[in-house]
């Protein structure tokens, strides 16, 4: 069960329901009894510091050095002569 934010649009009173991921259901406000809307928001989970990516580009980290060996972009020192899309 997932727990989602919900706002009348009657009087704007938010509250909160629990309901499948799944499941879309009518809901309506326990305050006033008119139709809501799920309220959508930015996620709260948040990535910091290194160790997320083995392509985190961050100085200092002991994953860049062992990447690429510099910390400029993913294609930095790269050399084309190997790959499959520069053979003919």
């Amino acid at each position: 069960m997932a727990r989602y934010d919900y706002r009348c649009t009657s009087c704007g009173n938010v509250f909160e329901v629990e309901h499948g991921m799944s499941e879309h259901p009518e809901i309506v406000c326990p305050t006033c009894g008119a139709p809501a809307t799920k309220v959508f928001s930015a996620s709260g989970i948040k990535f910091e510091g290194s160790g997320f990516y083995n392509t985190d580009q961050r100085g200092g980290s002991s994953s860049t050095a062992a990447t690429s060996g510099s910390s400029e972009g993913s294609s930095a020192g790269h050399s084309c002569e190997n790959c499959p899309h520069n053979k003919e």
